[in-house]
């Protein structure tokens, strides 16, 4: 699973999710990429099963690239324990995914065991997401 190797701090703050991903938000190395559309918390434990989808059906060829990553621990208190007495202690490790955020990118297959490959990934995730091709990217920045 993926985790950070160390922090500075063991407990976070929630934070807020506003508005779009202003990095992180467009197709660097493969030629076709998840991205999210709605905002969230994605687990180490969802990363890894959409990682290993894409993996299996790509059947070692090609490349992926994983574009997020869990460095924020979530805490939480024990079942029935009273109010008061601190915070909880940190469970798991999360990733925070604003829309527009690039989550996984493939490359060097054809297109359609590219795009068979992410769209399993896209069941395996909480927040809704899309199939983007980086030639749409790269038109529309010729357009502007």
């Amino acid at each position: 699973m993926l985790s950070p190797k160390r922090v500075r701090f063991r407990k976070q703050q929630k934070g807020r999710m506003m508005g779009a991903a202003t990095r992180g938000n467009q197709i660097l190395n493969g030629e076709y990429a998840l991205q999210a559309t709605g905002c969230g918390y994605i687990t180490n434990r969802q990363i890894e099963a959409a990682r290993i989808a894409i993996s299996r059906k790509m059947k070692r060829g090609g490349n992926m690239w994983i574009k997020v990553f869990p460095d924020k621990s979530l805490s939480r208190k024990p079942a029935e324990v009273r109010m008061g007495g601190g915070k909880g202690s940190p469970e798991t490790w999360v990733a925070v995914v604003r829309p527009g955020r690039i989550l996984f990118e493939v490359g060097g297959l054809d297109a359609e065991t590219s795009l068979a490959a992410l769209r399993l990934a896209m069941y395996k995730l909480p927040i809704k997401t899309k199939l983007v091709k980086k030639e749409d990217q790269v038109k529309k920045e010729a357009l502007s």
